[in-house]
């Protein structure tokens, strides 16, 4: 029963020692900070751009149109080193999502996701995103078939990399199954393998080549993302400027041929020693030339130099599109954005129209790298870093565990600061057992002769960086340490056949 009010006494007399006590006890109360509720993680978004070089403005290269990704570097980190692991497009996707070197012949092949994800669990870098609470969204090209499928024409049968995607698709468009738009020519018409020219400038809009559907889709995307709770990692997949070199013309005028830089003799040369030089068969096999050789046919050369270059523009206005979605919906900018490229290209270094090679130019693509509360935006890094790098440089930037035995070292020492040194060499692996290992200065190219004799290429990027010379007679005491470097990783087992210079069919080319 409670007393009445007139009977409780209008004050409590306490001895003042215990007024002191509690006195005390209230200001040790008010220093303590209020639990917050934990902040929500940081939103992804990553872009995949296909065969991209380092021919960017930010990067250096003065004929570049490339306004857009140059805005992007303008509050990111740049980093102008950046390797690969396989210069294939399958392959180097594998080393991204798994975070780890090749470990197995499979891993340096297109078709590496699909043939050994079954080993690899929860541990890809979608999948552990998935695990820790993120939603997960892969448009166009992400793994190597876009959408995710791995049957014909790539529109069904076996997923590539099963239960690691909340949705993996591409746009409805005119050319309709994956393969198709992956190869596409303006306003839906494919590839036929050997017959179709390796470039296209088309008097239309940006709609009449893929990539700008793959826009459209990213910008519905992202606004139904701005009103979700859930954290999310969403990565859209660009097809330019891989081959067909194809774009409308608008984007072709911005680029005068005579403008576009030739190579010097020397780099444009066929190696003289014994090399891991290749025929180019994507680029000559799989496209028709009209009896066109750009090897002996300056004009043409510098076309397809410029169809590439239109290319690359076009797909740059594109990303542009989906930055500026993300800038409205996002203004305060706490979303990390990454732009990776999954191996670059030789536009006639070396003799060779391609990547499939373990040479600087198929190696080293661009990666660019914005995170909230970025140290010195813009500011580039000239450490060397990896493809293997990036699934821990997110995990780390958003605050989650990363998996055990990763190949990679997180990028945030470069975030914080761009002087940062490199904290390992740079590898790389291609068929028949090639590697490559990439320091500050030197690469070494580790392969077999036609007898299973080993052969070495050794560039010295001090004073020649267009690996016009092999320094691997000149120089043994740099040959031995880079040997001793490689060897701390087993060679993986050659496949069967020469890759690199044994005939196939059209078909049966690497896309």
């Amino acid at each position: 029963m409670s007393l009445p009010r007139s009977s409780l006494p209008s004050e409590i007399t306490l001895p003042q020692n215990v007024k002191t006590l509690l006195r005390l006890l209230g200001l040790a109360l008010l220093s303590v900070p209020v639990l917050a509720a934990a902040p929500k993680r940081p939103n992804v978004l990553f872009i995949a751009v296909d065969d991209l070089r380092n021919d960017l403005g930010a990067m250096g290269a003065v004929h570049a149109r490339t306004p857009r990704i140059d805005a992007l570097a303008a509050s990111a980190r740049v980093f102008t080193h950046h390797y690969v692991q396989v210069p294939t497009c399958g392959a180097s996707r594998c080393a991204l999502l798994r975070g780890r070197y090749p470990t197995e012949t499979a891993h340096v092949g297109n078709g590496g996701i699909a043939s050994t994800q079954a080993s690899w669990g929860d541990a890809n870098l979608p999948a552990w995103f998935q695990r820790h609470g993120y939603r997960t969204y892969a448009l166009g090209k992400i793994t190597h078939h876009p959408g995710g499928f791995t049957g014909r024409l790539w529109a069904d049968g076996p997923e590539e990399l099963p239960g690691s995607w909340t949705r993996s698709w591409i746009p409805k468009t005119p050319w309709r199954e994956a393969e198709n738009i992956m190869h596409g020519y303006a306003n839906g018409l494919p590839r036929s393998p050997g017959k179709t020219p390796p470039l296209e400038a088309f008097a239309g809009p940006d709609s009449a080549y893929p990539d700008a559907w793959v826009a459209d889709e990213a910008v519905r995307q992202l606004r139904d993302l701005a009103a979700t709770a859930e954290p999310w990692f969403f990565a859209v997949g660009f097809f330019k400027p891989h081959l067909p070199f194809a774009a409308p013309k608008s984007y072709f005028d911005l680029h005068d041929p005579e403008k576009i830089p030739a190579l010097a003799t020397a780099a444009a040369a066929k190696p003289a020693w014994p090399s891991t030089w290749h025929p180019s068969n994507e680029f000559r096999r799989n496209y028709a030339h009209a009896g066109r050789d750009p090897d002996t046919d300056p004009a043409y050369a510098r076309e397809v130099r410029r169809a590439y270059a239109a290319s690359v523009s076009y797909a740059d206005a594109q990303i542009g599109r989906v930055l500026d979605a993300l800038r409205a919906l996002d203004p305060s900018g706490q979303t990390i954005v990454v732009l990776w490229s999954d191996h670059g290209l030789l536009l006639g270094e070396h003799a060779i129209w391609g990547k499939h090679c373990l040479y600087e130019n198929s190696l080293r693509s661009p990666l660019l790298i914005r995170a909230p509360g970025l140290a010195q935006p813009g500011a580039t890094s000239a450490a060397l870093v990896e493809t293997v790098d990036i699934f821990p440089t997110l995990t780390d930037l958003c605050g989650l565990p990363a998996p055990a035995g990763l190949d990679g070292r997180s990028l945030r020492p470069q975030l914080d600061r761009p002087a940062t040194p490199a904290a390992k060499p740079a590898r790389g692996f291609w068929t028949d057992g090639q590697r490559t290992i990439r320091s500050e200065r030197w690469r070494l190219i580790a392969s077999r002769a036609a007898d299973g004799s080993p052969q070495f290429e050794l560039f010295d990027y001090a004073n020649d960086p267009l690996e016009t010379r092999n320094h691997a007679a000149t120089q043994p005491e740099i040959l031995r340490d880079l040997r001793a470097q490689l060897a701390l990783r087993p060679e993986l087992p050659a496949s069967s056949g020469k890759s690199s210079g044994k005939k196939k069919s059209a078909a049966s080319l690497p896309p």
